[in-house]
């Protein structure tokens, strides 16, 4: 009698949960673009980097395989954690671990817009995804990519491939600035400091670059570029 009697209660429980849980859905799509059915599969994957905790730290990210080589590894990481990328422009400094919302904003900076997107849409998004960039070079999020944190990129970039030397590298580096501040400052004199590359000069720099196809990711078992707004295919 008392296992027949808690069944009910069992299955009551059950429906309030999956009811919870698609109005918690609901609500994650309408912040970050992503259908639920897309939303349920990261969660899913969410729960394997976690170990299904309910949140995600560094250490987490860090055990990626696919990221074991990859010469960007702590640039990629930080940005999960950079409340920057959590859309609120406002928002500065660094998360310790994050929850399902923000792992699903930080992906969404990965996920092309819907081919019904206007051209103002396309802008916006195109723009995000500059910004997302941008932050991951400006380390220290005064606005500015100066050329230590630029010749740092490049320097892992190129000395982490083994071909060229650090010295080589770091040359390069310099130069690239150097060139980078003949284009957004033309009229600087030779005794002139160049701060740096703002998110408008970074805009400039990269304006030819189509990004809907080139910016997404993979390391996490997903691939964010058949992830477009709306409703998942049928």
């Amino acid at each position: 009698m008392g296992s027949w009697q808690a069944r009910p209660e069992q299955q009551q429980q059950q429906q309030q949960q999956q009811e919870q849980e698609r109005w918690h859905y609901e609500e994650l799509a309408h912040k970050s673009g992503f259908s639920t059915e897309q939303i349920k599969n990261l969660h899913k994957r969410f729960r394997q980097l976690s170990g299904n905790k309910e949140t995600i730290s560094r250490a987490n990210l860090d055990s990626i395989p696919a990221l074991a080589n990859n010469p960007l590894k702590k640039q990629i990481i930080d940005a999960f954690f950079d409340k920057r990328n959590q859309w609120q422009d406002d928002e500065v400094g660094s998360l310790e671990e994050i929850g399902l919302e923000h792992f699903l904003m930080v992906m969404s900076h990965f996920r092309p817009p819907a081919h019904k997107s206007g051209e103002e849409e396309r802008q916006a998004a195109r723009r995000q995804k500059l910004r997302f960039l941008f932050n991951m070079h400006d380390t220290d999020g005064d606005g500015i990519i100066t050329l230590a944190e630029y010749r740092k990129v490049v320097e892992e970039l190129l000395s982490k491939s083994g071909a060229i030397g650090h010295q080589t590298a770091k040359a390069i580096a310099d130069a690239a600035m150097l060139e980078v501040a003949s284009i957004n400052a033309p009229h600087m004199a030779p005794d002139d400091f160049y701060e740096g590359i703002t998110f408008e000069h970074f805009q400039q720099i990269l304006k030819g670059l189509e990004m809907e196809s080139r910016m997404h990711i993979r390391f996490l078992d997903v691939d964010t570029t058949t992830m477009r707004c709306g409703k998942a295919p049928s």
